[in-house]
């Protein structure tokens, strides 16, 4: 377990609290969540920083983000967001990654619902990472059942829909994995709409492959 004196060392980084407070009432305001749903976090050290429970994104305030380690120990006065072990699995599985947003924004949720994911539809699907965006297997939220899920649907991705639930979008700071939610639910919008007039037709392999060539140099030195 983390003990007090390290604690102390983690409310030093009030910019990184600050931070993801700013990205929780930054879902909000992009309307990819109301009231107390879906939750924000930050790599920090040997554990990472995330939205406390049952607090409107919204209002969330530096101090009330919670620290937890990776044994799932939170340190502070708030408890931790019920889906912390998504996040805390995240973080163990993919090194790269240094922010996790988790939203239940209307479009995802609504193709999330009927536990469809995204084709390659549009070629911007690929800005998750791949050829497509996987929905993950349904499980009671707040289990490691579904953080398991979550795991396997993220696999060379960097985005994935959650069935009957929402949205997990990862990045390697706040701002692109806010940025990521705000493009997949986008995208989740267009085939909806989309797909209210017909089949959508689905771009080839090789073209989505040419796709994620071009974008692993596009925005470079952003």
């Amino acid at each position: 377990m983390v003990m007090p004196k390290m604690w102390e060392q983690y409310m030093d980084k009030q910019a990184l609290r600050r931070a993801v407070a700013r990205a929780a009432r930054a879902t909000v305001e992009e309307r990819l969540n109301r009231g107390s749903s879906g939750n924000v976090s930050a790599r920090h050290d040997v554990g990472f920083l995330v939205t406390p429970s049952g607090l409107p994104s919204a209002a969330i305030e530096p101090e009330q983000v919670v620290y937890v380690d990776m044994a799932g120990h939170a340190l502070g006065a708030w408890p931790a967001s019920s889906e912390w072990r998504i996040h805390r699995d995240i973080y163990r599985a993919r090194p790269e990654v240094n922010a996790v947003v988790h939203v239940h924004s209307p479009f995802a949720v609504s193709l999330a619902c009927l536990r469809r994911g995204l084709p390659a539809f549009n070629y911007m699907v690929a800005v998750a990472g791949g050829k497509d965006i996987r929905c993950a297997d349904y499980a009671t939220f707040g289990t490691q059942s579904l953080s398991d899920h979550v795991l396997v649907a993220l696999e060379g991705r960097k985005a994935c829909l959650m069935a009957n639930h929402g949205l997990v979008a990862l990045g390697v700071d706040l701002e692109r994995a806010v940025a990521l939610a705000v493009e997949v639910e986008s995208l989740c919008e267009q085939f909806w709409r989309a797909s209210l007039l017909g089949a959508p037709v689905l771009l080839a392999d090789a073209e989505m492959d040419e796709v994620l060539e071009r974008f692993k140099s596009y925005g470079a030195g952003k």
